[in-house]
């Protein structure tokens, strides 16, 4: 294994020199940092954000992917991976293992132009499907407690999903037709008002998609629809831009298959184990967005939105298969503003705060099928009703210093989240109606209703070098957080009747390089991030916070055009997780063992070639590492390769035709597997060979 993976790395080092030094021969002033606004600042101007990197996913790499699922455009970034569920479920992994658990969805914050999908304390590990990436403009991703502007949730980084201005005489329709009944239609079509006779411009516009597909497994199938609906006032001293998204899922969903590589066998993969698996979703969010400059460069951006999500599904990964549904409500406000003191000093400052108030029902119908043990312990009617108001305030600061080589950003984040928690049943690991279960007591436990509060402060400090004008050096400290999710306080189990838990903090140091060309571009990171106080279920099934794990990794993310005609684009991470707590699990104490689901290389590399200015070919290759599917490391997932095909054809100026061909070799792999004690080996098994058409016209 140690002269495999020393193979491995020595191949990624390979890929490092092959492509950094033709990089830095030709070079051209190129800063992919101060164009994404909404992600690395709210001020286009500020420039806080020198000290890390922002990786994009551009409008025209997702028009030639046109993903099914959010996953296929994240193997595009570095660092990032996601596991595909059934339908629009998902794990995802950034700098991290593969998150899973009550609040594994609190370590990576996801966010839609800026603005958190969830409220901090009520996150969801398939958030990002409320999210409109099939019409995005681009996708952004933050690796890292990097930015002052983020807190609770982004401890390993921010997916931001950026939707485009529609708010201009611009229009697109694309049909999309695949294998196993896949068919999606995607609209967007704005009206720019021009400027009136008072100096003001306005516009409106819509961004939507309709998603339907019955699926390659038995008795699956998604319905979704998402619209973005945008309006922009701007004059002189102001600029107002106001949102509306709202997203409709309705899925039918197919479970884990089991059995030790079973994705291999064509019929179980196909099986269903679960048939009355489902989930429906709604989400809708309004926001406002004002920009206001004044004085010699000062500037202002503030931000009210307005937030409703509610989820039904059945939870048919626990015994007894409950159906649980939860909701949310709630306001919130961003702010920054940036004051220039001279041209090489300036200071980002502001005030985000937010009101959440979230309900959760799980509810058992049918008695528990199993053992005895099983059947007495889980019992029919209510397992958790409660509610939770939660209150966050956080200001936040960043002092910015910069010359012609250098630049420099110190600063920190405080934030204090409150809950305010009401059990609407009887407290305890009793029975809805008061009765006791057997052998000791109900499996699941409720606290009483109670108040809790977590304060933490999160320095920052970053900078930045040009070693020259196609090179530049970039590093810093940072500290993350994120304050224990309500389920992992309310949502008890055993004979637990409080969980005392303290916030996940985390310690990340970075140094990278990044170069510029007009043919391209590079970025290396190296990276040590060490968590402390991390959340997990011990042996009692206790929730608990002494946990402490390792993340270190090396990345690295190559663009490079050459001969005008082929485009070479490369993704690869080296990495190891650990676990560095003592902790039991089967007579095996996990400390120092690899985090299970932590695959050690990924690499994702793409070829293109233009045969003429009007068609373009695209050969993708996706590589999985081997990796550990339990705490113990005695099982393993063998890895994969899959290769994708895409050309797209230019007819006109207002006409593009696509193909695409997924799974070109018709591999048998898992997207995801797993291992428990209960079930051994389990799966959610990859698609076959599968084809993608689509036809987009310009309006």
């Amino acid at each position: 294994m140690t002269c495999t993976l020393g193979l491995r790395l020595s191949q990624l080092t390979a890929f490092t020199a092959l492509f950094i030094v033709p990089l830095t021969l030709k070079a051209q002033q190129w800063d992919t940092i101060e164009r994404i606004e909404t992600t690395s600042s709210r001020i286009a101007t500020s420039s806080e954000a020198k000290g890390y990197v922002v990786s994009s996913i551009s409008d025209d790499t997702l028009s030639m992917l046109s993903f099914q699922h959010i996953q296929e455009s994240l193997n595009y970034v570095a660092g990032a991976t996601v596991q595909r569920g059934n339908g629009q479920e998902y794990l995802p992994a950034l700098r991290s293992p593969v998150l899973t658990g009550a609040g594994a969805c609190g370590g990576i914050l996801a966010a839609e132009d800026g603005i958190p999908l969830r409220a901090a304390g009520f996150c969801n590990i398939n958030e990002l499907f409320e999210a409109h990436g099939e019409m995005a403009q681009h996708i952004d991703v933050i690796k890292g407690p990097a930015s002052a502007l983020y807190g609770s949730n982004a401890i390993h980084g921010v997916i931001n999903v950026v939707t485009p201005d529609t708010t201009y005489d611009d229009g697109l329709l694309v049909f999309d037709y695949g294998s196993f009944g896949f068919t999606r239609a995607k609209f967007r079509q704005g009206k720019d008002f021009g400027e009136n006779a008072d100096g003001i411009k306005s516009g409106v516009g819509i961004n939507a998609s309709i998603t339907r597909d019955t699926g390659y497994r038995n008795d699956e199938s998604v319905d979704q629809e998402k619209v973005n609906v945008r309006h922009r006032y701007e004059n002189q001293q102001l600029l107002v831009t106001s949102g509306l998204t709202y997203t409709h899922l309705d899925q039918d969903t197919a479970g884990y298959i089991e059995g030790f590589e079973s994705y291999k066998d064509e019929v179980i993969a196909r099986a269903n184990p679960n048939p009355e698996a489902f989930r429906q979703a709604t989400s809708f969010r309004l926001w406002s967005k004002l920009d206001m400059a004044w004085g010699k460069g000062h500037a202002l951006s503030v931000t009210p939105y307005l937030r409703n999500q509610d989820m039904r599904f059945r939870m048919h990964f626990l015994p007894g298969t409950p159906l649980e549904t939860n909701a949310q409500q709630g306001v919130g406000l961003l702010s920054q503003v940036n004051f220039v003191i001279s041209p090489q000093f300036n200071i980002d400052t502001g005030f985000d705060a937010e009101f959440t108030t979230g309900d959760l029902l799980q509810y058992q119908q049918d008695a528990t099928v199993g053992s005895p043990f099983l059947v007495e312990t889980i019992p029919t009617g209510r397992h958790y009703d409660y509610s939770v108001d939660a209150t966050l305030v956080a200001p936040y600061i960043s002092v910015n210093w910069h010359s012609d080589a250098w630049t420099f950003a110190l600063g920190g984040r405080y934030e204090n989240m409150h809950y305010d928690y009401t059990n609407h049943m009887n407290a305890g690991r009793e029975r809805e109606d008061g009765t006791a279960c057997g052998f000791g007591g109900c499996r699941y436990s409720r606290p009483p209703s109670g108040d809790n509060s977590f304060s933490n402060f999160s320095p920052k400090f970053s900078f930045s070098y040009d070693l020259m004008s196609s090179m530049r050096l970039y590093g810093g400290v940072s500290r993350g957080y994120r304050a224990p999710q309500a389920t992992e306080l309310y949502r008890l189990q055993r004979a637990q009747q409080v969980a005392e838990l303290e916030a996940v903090t985390a310690t990340n140091v970075e140094l990278g390089l990044q170069g510029f060309a007009e043919s391209g571009q590079y970025t290396l990171s190296f990276y040590s991030l060490r968590k402390d106080s991390v959340i997990y279920r011990d042996s009692d099934f206790f929730n608990v916070s002494d946990g402490k794990t390792w993340h270190r990794g090396i990345e690295l993310g190559v663009s490079q055009r050459w001969a005008d005609k082929w485009q070479f684009d490369f993704a690869g991470t080296f990495a190891r997780h650990t676990y560095e707590h003592s902790q039991v699990a089967n007579e095996v104490d996990i400390k120092g063992n690899d985090i299970d689901t932590a695959p050690k290389l990924q690499f994702n590399t793409r070829l293109s070639y233009d045969i003429t200015h009007t068609i373009r070919t695209e050969l993708e290759w996706q590589y999985v590492d081997n990796y550990f599917t339990d705490a113990e490391n005695n099982n393993v997932y063998e890895g994969h390769d899959l290769l994708h095909a895409r050309v797209s054809y230019k007819l006109s100026d207002t006409v593009t035709l696509y193909a695409r061909i997924n799974n070109l070799l018709d591999a048998n792999y898992a997207e995801r597997a797993d291992y428990t004690t209960f079930t051994g080996p389990r799966y959610f098994p990859g698609r076959p060979r599968n084809v993608l058409l689509s036809a987009s016209f310009v309006l």
